[in-house]
């Protein structure tokens, strides 16, 4: 896997991207020329690499974060529509050198528009940049959406866009941190033919991200997927810390922390290891990290931590039960256990 991704980076490095005005002739280049890389300086006579405009709409914290990406592969971000407190100092910090500007200066000055707003706010931008007829023909627009594909951009295609959804399948806190796990984070990708894929792959690596292709029609499942096994999970922990804080209240040992509500305490640090060990264990080996009473068919088991966890807090209890009856379900456990948690359901 990770000797196939670096020959895609090699093939992709310096690639030239349409600018406004070419046709099919650059676009056949774009898919077909050598690239300039370290193993191959018999293409050293290509041209430069094209270097893009960006502007970006807004400078939140996914925008924020890919513009300080793009300004790193030699990107010049020149201009971020900025509107709360927050999103114009993370414009400030991350990209000191691109001015604050309306969104309608931003989207037609650029070569590259990002559009990184939430989903809920998408549709109504693209309608509105549309109608005002500030997005030039021949400009790459691409959303950061996981939920949605390029039908969205549809009204800015009509207009010449180039569409493109290129979404980090990764969260972002707004901190330093976001930057180094951007590195390392894949990207769903949808364009519109082999050209828009080919710009998306080179602007994804580029960032040292890893492209991954998601089609058209499937982009809700593959929003679905990562939310329930990312946005869940935090769920999951932090109910497990809640009732992990309800059972080491009481004396402590000598120099043990006292446990408060805070996060990052000692019931975070008896659950970390597990917890990353138990995700590690999943996504290298499938079903064969599922352990636990429920994998076992231990019935008692359940039933015990059932009770405790109803005396704690019903609601957490809920979620336990929930959880179980499905890893039930993928463990095939033994109908006396799936019984019992379909108890009171």
């Amino acid at each position: 896997m990770a000797h196939r991704r670096t020959r895609v980076i090699s093939s992709m490095r310096n690639v030239r991207y349409p600018q406004r005005g070419t046709g099919t002739t650059f676009e056949r280049t774009l898919l077909t020329s050598p690239r300039v890389t370290p193993g191959n300086p018999a293409a050293s006579g290509d041209p430069a690499p094209a270097r893009l405009t960006v502007g970006i709409v807004s400078a939140g914290r996914v925008g924020s974060a890919l513009g300080a990406a793009l300004e790193r592969a030699g990107h010049v971000v020149f201009g971020v529509a900025a509107i709360s407190d927050a999103s114009v100092h993370r414009a400030r910090t991350r990209l000191p050198e691109s001015r604050i500007l309306p969104v309608e200066e931003v989207a037609a000055r650029s070569e590259l528009l990002i559009l990184a707003v939430p989903d809920a706010e998408l549709a109504g931008l693209v309608r509105g940049l549309a109608s005002a007829r500030t997005v030039r023909p021949g400009t790459i627009v691409a959303h950061t959406s996981g939920a949605n594909g390029i039908a969205i951009l549809a009204p800015l295609q009509d207009a010449g866009a180039r569409p493109l959804a290129i979404h980090p399948a990764m969260t972002f806190t707004g901190h330093d941190e976001d930057l180094s796990r951007l590195a390392n984070a894949c990207f769903g990708i949808t364009a519109a033919d082999e050209i828009g894929y080919a710009i998306a792959q080179s602007l994804v690596i580029e960032m040292g991200g890893e492209p991954v292709r998601v089609a058209e029609e499937h982009r809700t499942l593959y929003h679905a997927a990562l939310a329930h096994g990312s946005n869940h999970l935090v769920t999951l922990v932090l109910d497990a810390v809640q009732a992990l804080r309800d059972a080491l209240t009481g004396p402590g040992l000598l120099g043990q922390q006292t446990i408060d509500d805070q996060p990052n305490g000692l019931p975070e640090r008896l659950l970390a290891p597990l917890a990353s060990a138990a995700l590690d264990n999943a996504l290298r080996r499938g079903q064969a990290a599922l352990t636990g009473p429920v994998a076992r068919g231990d019935t008692a088991a359940v039933a015990a931590h059932l009770e405790a966890l109803t005396a704690a807090d019903p609601q957490v209890a809920a979620g336990y039960r929930a959880m179980s009856r499905r890893t039930a379900e993928r463990a095939q456990a033994p109908d006396e256990l799936r019984e019992l948690l379909e108890e009171h359901r």
